[in-house]
């Protein structure tokens, strides 16, 4: 019986679809439907039922999937032991993160991997909406915010910190005071997610925490295109320091009030190392967070 068939078949009754599970394996759904045939014909009993609308599993299927699920676990986790063997990471590494941090960051770690891990193949996932990682079959993802609460394995890389900036254009054409309670009458840029586009947050030690409401014409989904309206001069931005910095260091850029912590929801928020819990880490991903610390100076 063929074990690759059974995998399918353990992925189309996770995401109770063929296409899904064909897009993600990159494969035509036709495959799929004849990898999930072949299987129903060896054991004897049909594992779904499809209509136009819907596909449902069996109570065969069912009962079937209860009794494999786990042990298609144990043969990859079996498959990924045996590649390590070889001390040398090997086989596909799948990345998520959002689309600014898998540019900025990310990007400038693949010829560093590439050159020190010929081996080994790499896929990042960029989007900035949240992905099922399990779902997705992802094996880590940088994530932000609060601790996740999933059940998930996770690493803190680094405390989270933001800086509200503008550029010298934008700070000679409007009267900014040291005092954050300015920018509820000026131009601000704002990320077009709940809860972070109508006011941000001040906190100096020892002093009561500032609130100060926030409008602007602009509303943005992408932390990259946020920094480069910030330079273009189209208003003030708070943007995490990763997305800033080499703007801050060539002038671009200026930060309106380095004595503030600042942040656009909460405080003591951090970056995430993110990965499906397992007991055995793969080479591949221990790999990985080594490039990470090693390459990325805040994350060390």
């Amino acid at each position: 019986m063929d074990l690759n068939n059974i995998q399918l078949f353990v992925e189309v009754v996770k995401r109770n679809s063929f296409a899904e599970v064909a897009r993600i394996r990159n494969i035509d759904p036709s495959s799929v439907s004849r990898s999930i045939r072949k299987l129903e014909n060896s054991l004897g009993f049909r594992l779904f039922q499809r209509t136009t609308r819907k596909l449902s599993p069996t109570e065969s299927g069912k009962a079937y999937f209860r009794q494999v699920e786990g042990l298609v676990a144990t043969f990859i986790q079996a498959g990924e032991r045996a590649l390590d063997l070889s001390n040398e990471p090997i086989g596909n590494l799948r990345v998520a993160a959002c689309t600014s941090f898998g540019q900025k960051k990310l990007v400038p770690l693949l010829p560093v991997m590439r050159k020190k891990y010929p081996k080994l193949a790499i896929e990042l996932v960029l989007s900035d909406n949240q992905i099922d990682i399990v779902e997705q079959q992802i094996d880590a993802a940088i994530r932000f915010g609060k601790k996740p609460t999933d059940d998930f394995i996770c690493k803190e890389l680094a405390p989270r910190k933001f800086v509200v900036c503008a550029s010298p254009s934008f700070i000679k054409s409007n009267s900014i005071t040291k005092s954050p309670l300015c920018l509820s009458e000026l131009e601000c840029l704002r990320f077009s997610i709940p809860g972070y586009r109508e006011a941000w947050k001040f906190r100096q030690a020892n002093k009561k925490e500032l609130v100060v409401p926030v409008t602007g014409h602009l509303l943005i989904s992408h932390g990259m295109t946020m920094t480069a309206s910030a330079v273009a001069g189209l208003g003030i931005a708070l943007l995490p320091d990763w997305l800033c910095r080499d703007e801050l260091a060539d002038g671009s850029l200026v930060d309106l009030f380095p004595d503030y912590e600042c942040a656009a929801a909460d405080f003591g928020t951090s970056t995430w190392l993110v990965y499906p819990s397992r007991d055995y880490m793969p080479l591949k991903l221990s790999a990985f967070i080594d490039c990470l610390k090693s390459e990325i100076p805040e994350f060390a």
